[in-house]
């Protein structure tokens, strides 16, 4: 009895929070709701799925799943599937389908070079500007083409100074370190109007008997590396990088990247990808790097600022389009990507900022009649504690996907199960390999995955499972049984058993 009365208070919540949303709400979602919270079993779930929570040790409380038919009305599973909870990248989703849709699987970025001075026997008497869309992916070897570019073009030396303009974007300054405490992770870099190659360094750390080898691959003019790491015994471990401190010390000329730590002989070869360094710092140095390998010389100085009345462009960089950028983001859950094609959705009128992006999508979503009332929106990437969306809505999102125009440059983005992208490793000898696209998220205390999947007769289901707890990194198994259990469905099978939490 007592577990019958929570089951009816817990279903009594459900149907006045659609109560409340129904004057406000469109009939055709208001029973879709409605379905989650009644029709559709919503306490059901599958018994392998249930297994792997109880090893897990998650209780069903912090679980949301929904399962659907993409060409059927209504959830062969839903759990808690109108509860708000945290998607982690997850969120992705919705930003590259926004994406896709609003600007177009064609749209480019374009990166500009200006001078405002003349340039006479070699050299440029004036300044350069390099200014900047938004480029998500602009890459070392983009800036080494349009550097090229100008010294075809006749420049040599440049007298006065490279200015940075990156008002494309009007972001506020960003604490690198105050997601996670790791401020030189490049995941962590912000959002930046004129990104280059993600602001990120290159190293590979070399094993060696007597003392490791720190190699810089990304060339950066003023930059020292101090080589302070120590040879250690034993197998290499998985977190070997804990094992190396890095410490950015500025100096009279230029800065000194120093590595402490030990790194273990049996690790080999390992790349190491740093964010150590300032915006206009990381692109100053980069830029007086590749400008000298070609020969050329600066006067002056790098610095950010804005493109001058009365220059001319003189080079242009365009990007490969939008629908590559969003397989990288997708794909290979790519933060910072995420949070440049986000902040491009406000670029209607520039300088585009988080708030008008909010507001252009979400008007995007009315317009689709897509009324996800408790959606919280932060940066669009799913690096974020406060960005919450249900399985409901994350459900709603990808039936609507796959009756758009943008479904093959959507669904082709998302990771191939045991192939390709986050879920290249897993489920690689199951019955779901190669037959689901799956975007993937994890945060601490979320694990999240949301995508489209085949059972065995070729009937493709809209899939969505997210883990809110702090013992949510076990429930990867979880989430892999459920897409395995989707891959193994034939028709007429029973539906899942009713969950025992």
């Amino acid at each position: 009895m007592k577990r019958f009365g929570q089951l009816a208070g817990q279903r009594a919540t459900r149907w006045l929070r659609i109560v409340v949303f129904a004057m406000r709400t469109p009939l055709l979602l208001l029973l879709y709701l409605a379905s989650l919270s009644f029709g559709a079993r919503a306490d059901g779930l599958p018994a392998n799925v249930m297994r792997a929570l109880k090893v897990a040790q998650i209780p069903a409380a912090s679980v949301a799943i929904v399962v659907q038919p993409v060409d059927a009305g209504r959830p062969m599973v839903a759990h808690n599937a109108t509860l708000p909870m945290n998607p982690a990248s997850v969120i992705k989703l919705l930003t590259t389908y926004a994406a896709l849709d609003l600007l177009g699987p064609a749209w480019t970025w374009k990166t500009t070079a200006w001078v405002d001075g003349v340039a006479v026997n070699g050299v440029l008497n004036g300044n350069l500007t390099l200014k900047g869309s938004g480029d998500p992916r602009f890459a070392i070897e983009h800036l080494s083409s349009l550097l090229r570019q100008l010294r075809v073009r006749g420049i040599q030396h440049i007298t006065g100074d490279v200015i940075l303009d990156r008002n494309i974007f009007s972001v506020p300054d960003s604490d690198p370190g105050a997601f996670d405490d790791k401020p030189m992770r490049p995941y962590n870099v912000g959002p930046d109007g004129l990104l280059i190659n993600f602001r990120a360094l290159r190293f590979s750390i070399l094993a060696d008997s007597s003392k490791p080898q720190v190699l810089m691959e990304t060339p950066s003019a003023g930059l020292r590396v101090d080589n302070q790491l120590r040879a250690a015994e034993g197998s290499c471990a998985a977190n070997w990088r804990n094992s190396i401190s890095i410490r950015l010390i500025p100096e009279r000329e230029g800065n000194r990247l120093e590595f402490s730590g030990t790194y273990s002989a049996a690790c080999g070869e390992k790349p190491l990808s740093l964010s150590p360094l300032p915006a206009d710092t990381q692109a100053g140095g980069l830029i007086r790097a590749l400008w000298s390998e070609l020969g050329g010389s600066i006067g002056g100085q790098v610095r950010g600022g804005v493109l001058v009345g009365g220059a001319r462009q003189i080079a242009e960089h365009e990007s490969p389009p939008l629908a590559d950028a969003v397989r990288d983001i997708n794909k290979f859950s790519n933060n910072v990507m995420a949070r440049q094609a986000f902040l491009s959705l406000g670029n209607e009128t520039a300088p585009a900022s988080a708030e008008r992006a909010k507001q252009r999508l979400n008007e995007w979503l009315n317009r689709r009649h897509l009324y996800f009332s408790e959606l919280v929106l932060d940066n669009g990437s799913g690096l974020s504690r406060s960005e919450r969306m249900s399985a409901g809505s994350i459900n709603l999102l990808l039936l609507d996907a796959w009756k758009s125009p943008v479904m093959p440059e959507f669904v082709s983005s998302l990771p191939i199960v045991g192939i390709d992208g986050t879920m290249k490793k897993r489920l690689k000898e199951a019955d779901a390999a190669g037959r689901a696209h799956i975007k993937t998220g994890t945060l601490d205390g979320v694990k999240s995955a949301a995508g489209y999947a085949l059972d065995a007769e070729g009937r493709r289901y809209a899939v969505t499972f997210l883990i809110n707890h702090p013992n949510a990194q076990a429930g990867s198994t979880a989430i892999d049984a459920l897409i395995n259990w989707v891959a193994q469905r034939r028709s007429g099978e029973p539906a899942p058993i009713l969950a025992n939490e």
